[in-house]
């Protein structure tokens, strides 16, 4: 399924609205053992910043997509943030500060990521740039805490992916699903979408 990551929620404040796609796909991992879903975004926008260059530093605050979920009947929820060169931020967490827990290193290490650009710290630039970034997420990863979907079987996830850009040129909050709260926060899981793979 190919979906397109385009609500403007906060309008008056945020206009900005790079166009992204995000292609979402049930694959086989690498490795050959296990499941993964595949997400692609293509992304066309008129800046580029990459000033994390390491897993865990604030990638939102660069030209960033996103991919948080929840389990069906699980209160908790994970978030897989990527900036436009790789670097991730990934945790389950019951809210945004309530119980978080980030992916240990060898989790992040299980994931396999794929940028159209290098893996280079990118300050600023305006232009207009088309990118790409490709997560495979171990079913493992998201059904840690129950059964994890045997190899074939549909399963179903709450689910919202994003576009942002905190501290880019042009701030921008995009999303897939609606997002009806007075201030830009993707820690919304009331407001998630099903996607079923």
């Amino acid at each position: 399924m190919v979906l397109s990551i385009n609500q403007v929620n906060w309008p008056n404040q945020y206009p900005e609205a790079p166009t992204t796609t995000a292609e979402v796909k049930r694959v086989v991992m690498p490795n050959g053992k296990e499941e993964g879903i595949e997400i692609s975004y293509s992304v066309h926008g008129r800046q580029l910043r990459a000033l994390a260059t390491n897993d865990m530093e604030p990638v939102w605050e660069d030209s960033c997509v996103e991919f948080f979920c929840q389990v069906p009947g699980d209160e908790h929820y994970m978030n897989f943030e990527a900036n436009c060169i790789g670097s991730m931020v990934a945790a389950r967490r019951l809210s945004r500060k309530e119980d978080v827990r980030r992916l240990l290193p060898e989790q992040m290490n299980m994931m396999v990521r794929k940028c159209s650009l290098p893996h280079e710290r990118v300050e600023e630039r305006d232009g207009v740039f088309d990118w790409s970034v490709q997560l495979i997420i171990p079913l493992g990863l998201i059904f840690a805490d129950t059964r994890v979907p045997r190899r074939g079987e549909p399963f179903a996830l709450r689910a919202n992916f994003y576009k942002c850009g905190d501290k880019t040129r042009y701030p921008h909050f995009l999303s897939w699903q609606p997002i009806m709260l007075p201030k830009p926060d993707f820690h919304c899981p009331q407001f998630f979408g099903t996607i079923t793979l």
